[in-house]
C-alpha cells in the first residue's frame, strides 16, 4: 500500500472582490450606460455624450489595468498610448500621410495642437483591450495581430462619427468596401500604425498579473459590446446595414480564436 501526498493546485491569483473593486465596475457600467444612450440622442446632447464615451471608456480600462497589473503597467501603458497617438496623429493630420486627408470638427472641444484632446484617449480606450487579445491569441505576433485588431475597430468608428460630423475625409481615390465616406488610405493607416503602438506596449508593458488583481471579465466584455453594439447600431439606427454585417462578421472571427483560448486555457496572458 501507497500513501499519495495531496499537494493542492496552484491558484494563478486570487481576485478582488466587486466591493473592493467597485470603482472599476461603476466606471465601466457608466461608460456602457453612455454608449447605450448615443443613438437615442441628438444635437448637443449627442456631442457631450460622444465625448463622454471616450472618457469614462478609457478611465475603465486603466482602472482595470491598474488593478489587475499595477500602477507601472498602467501608467507606462498611458503615457505610451497617450503620446504616441497624439504624434501619430499630428503627423496624419498635418501631412495627410499614412491616414488620408482629414478634419476634425470643432465640436470634439478641447483640442491640442489642432488635435482633439478626445482622441487621444480613445486610442487609450481600445488599445486596452487589444494588446490583451494580441498577447493572448499571438505571442510572437503581437504587433501584427494587434494592428489588425485596431484596424477593425476603425471600421466601425469612423463611418459613424463621420456620418455624426465629427470629422471628414477628403476622398481622391479607392475607399473601404460599403464606406464610401472613408479613404482606403485610412485602413491603410490604422494597420501600420497600430502594429507600431502595439510593438511599443508588448515590449514596455511587464506580462505578469498582480498577484491579487482581476479577470479579464471587464475588457473582454467591452470588446463584445463593440462588437454588439457596432452591429446593431449600423443595422438599424446609423442607416449603414452593410457595414454593420461586413465589419461585425470581420471582428467576430477576430475575436474568436481568443475566447477559444479563454475557455480552453488560462485567463491570463
Amino acid at each position: 500500500m501507497s500513501i499519495r501526498q495531496f499537494v493542492p493546485r496552484r491558484r494563478i491569483g486570487q481576485q478582488f472582490t466587486i466591493t473592493e473593486a467597485l470603482p472599476v465596475y461603476v466606471v465601466f457600467a457608466i461608460a456602457l450606460l453612455l454608449q447605450i444612450s448615443y443613438p437615442l440622442l441628438e444635437g448637443e446632447a449627442l456631442r457631450l455624450v460622444t465625448l463622454a464615451v471616450v472618457y469614462w471608456g478609457a478611465a475603465a480600462m486603466l482602472l482595470h489595468a491598474y488593478y489587475s497589473y499595477g500602477a507601472k503597467f498602467a501608467l507606462r501603458f498611458l503615457l505610451i498610448t497617450f503620446f504616441y497617438s497624439l504624434i501619430i496623429e499630428q503627423i496624419g493630420y498635418r501631412t495627410g500621410w499614412p491616414f488620408g486627408v482629414y478634419q476634425y470638427d470643432a465640436s470634439l472641444a478641447y483640442q491640442v495642437f489642432e488635435i482633439p484632446l478626445v482622441v487621444p484617449f480613445a486610442w487609450v480606450m481600445i488599445s486596452y483591450p487589444i494588446i490583451i487579445v494580441a498577447r493572448r491569441v499571438a505571442p510572437r505576433w503581437v504587433f501584427l495581430y494587434g494592428g489588425i485588431g485596431l484596424m477593425v475597430w476603425d471600421f466601425f468608428l469612423d463611418p459613424q462619427m463621420v456620418n455624426a460630423g465629427r470629422w471628414s475625409w477628403q476622398i481622391d481615390g479607392a475607399t473601404v468596401p460599403f464606406q464610401p465616406m472613408i479613404p482606403l488610405s485610412n485602413a491603410f493607416g490604422w494597420l501600420l500604425t497600430g502594429m507600431g503602438l502595439m510593438a511599443l506596449l508588448h515590449i514596455a508593458l511587464p506580462r505578469e498579473r498582480r498577484k491579487r488583481g482581476l479577470s479579464t471579465a471587464i475588457p473582454d466584455f467591452f470588446l463584445l459590446w463593440t462588437l454588439f453594439g457596432g452591429v446593431i447600431g449600423n443595422v438599424f439606427f446609423f442607416g449603414y446595414p452593410a457595414i454593420g454585417i461586413s465589419v461585425g462578421i470581420v471582428f467576430t472571427l477576430y475575436l474568436i480564436p481568443y475566447f477559444i483560448s479563454q475557455r480552453l486555457g488560462r485567463s491570463d496572458f
